[in-house]
């Protein structure tokens, strides 16, 4: 009687070492993909990290800032000079309050995350008037040597006082004669105060710093 074979094909060694091999190649490229891919989110992640916290270029829009800011140039704006949090009891600061005069990036009521550069002529507590196209502060001329005088006449020229109020900052922009600021809307909260702008990065031409905070002293 006949019996069946069952006897299976030997398989070489050189074979099952491709095989293997290949299972080899397979997870190895697996791997440089998801490394490579974590790599590029992590990538993402700090320059998140960093343009939300820390630091950000933003380029001038418009003629409200000059002379001091000319439109089209890129400034570099510092953020974590102004980190800020809601708290229970209210907004807490973790390295300070914009100062009066710095020259920063805000964002207005209504308007989204639309970016403005103003200067802060204001902080809680002052009191704001504008005679003669010259500022007024807590009842002292300051000449604002950055002004073109040009930009001191017009409808602007005068606004009656106003109180700051708590949490609140007038901001306005150094070509008087063609800004949208507070003298419209209103104080800004310091929520809306994203950062303080330092330095002129492009063209290369124009690099400088921007003159902020204790660069202006009354009369």
């Amino acid at each position: 009687m006949d019996t069946e074979n069952n006897t299976s094909t030997p398989v070489s060694e050189e074979e099952t070492g491709t095989k293997k091999n290949k299972r080899k190649e397979s997870k190895s490229l697996g791997r440089e993909i998801l490394e490579w891919l974590m790599t590029i989110l992590t990538a993402v992640a700090i320059a998140l990290v960093i343009r939300t916290f820390i630091f950000e270029p933003v380029k001038v829009d418009g003629a409200s800032m000059n002379d001091t800011l000319a439109d089209g140039e890129v400034m570099f704006i510092s953020k974590l000079g102004y980190t800020s949090f809601q708290w229970i009891n209210g907004r807490v600061s973790v390295f300070g309050d914009p100062q009066r005069f710095d020259v920063v990036i805000c964002r207005y009521p209504n308007r989204g995350f639309t970016n403005f550069v103003k200067r802060i002529v204001g902080v809680p507590g002052d009191t704001i008037a504008i005679i003669d196209g010259y500022l007024y502060v807590n009842g002292e001329k300051y000449e604002e040597p950055y002004i073109n005088d040009d930009y001191r006449t017009g409808r602007f020229s005068y606004f009656p006082e106003t109180v700051v109020g708590e949490g609140q900052y007038f901001v306005m922009g150094d070509h008087r004669n063609n800004s949208n600021d507070s003298r419209s809307i209103g104080t800004i909260d310091r929520s809306m105060i994203v950062g303080h702008v330092v330095q002129v990065l492009l063209p290369f031409s124009s690099f400088r710093s921007v003159p902020n905070g204790l660069d202006v002293q009354a009369n």
